[in-house]
């Protein structure tokens, strides 16, 4: 049995000039007979504009460990779902079985924890004819793996956090006078 009962993990990198491929997963992992798990099993429904889905690798794919999907957007078209649901899905589960591989996530407990993961997906991807969806792809799966090593890393830390607390700002900050 796993002695990760909850653990969190975020990763941003941005797109190129030009695209909308954003990517920003937040996960949570922990063990199944824990509040993660809890919360997978009730996340096995349908809710309206934000589909949930396994992470598979391919049909018959799905990865270990069990991990589950969301829009952070709301999901208003077709396109969208084959965006979130083909190219940011592949990523996120090529960056899970290569966490493993890599020794992120031990291998002997990925039967015994699951993970949550939040996807954002510009909606603005859907209806770009100029998508580069190989960096859609790109920027899903190095976010990923970023995401995932710091919440198995459990970092930053409360140490780090304070040492940078008056020389790291949010993005969106930049340009207002807030201390």
């Amino acid at each position: 049995m796993s002695e990760i009962w909850f653990r969190t993990g975020e990763a941003t990198v941005f797109a190129s000039e030009g695209q909308a491929t954003d990517a920003m997963p937040e996960v949570v992992i922990g063990s199944v007979k824990g509040p993660v798990g809890t919360a997978f099993a009730s996340m096995l429904g349908q809710t309206v504009g934000h589909t949930r889905m396994f992470i598979l690798r391919d049909c018959n794919q799905q990865v270990r460990p069990a991990a589950i999907m969301t829009s952070k957007a709301t999901i208003t078209n077709s396109a969208y779902v084959g965006l979130l649901g083909g190219v940011v899905q592949a990523a996120l589960a090529d960056a899970i079985v290569d966490a493993v591989a890599n020794g992120v996530i031990p291998k002997d407990i990925v039967n015994d924890i699951a993970m949550i993961v939040t996807v954002w997906l510009d909606p603005r991807t859907a209806k770009d004819e100029n998508l580069d969806q190989k960096e859609l792809y790109k920027n899903n799966y190095e976010a990923m793996t970023t995401a995932l090593t710091r919440a198995m890393n459990q970092e930053p830390t409360i140490d780090e956090l304070i040492a940078n607390r008056k020389t790291i700002r949010h993005y969106s900050l930049e340009g207002l006078d807030i201390e």
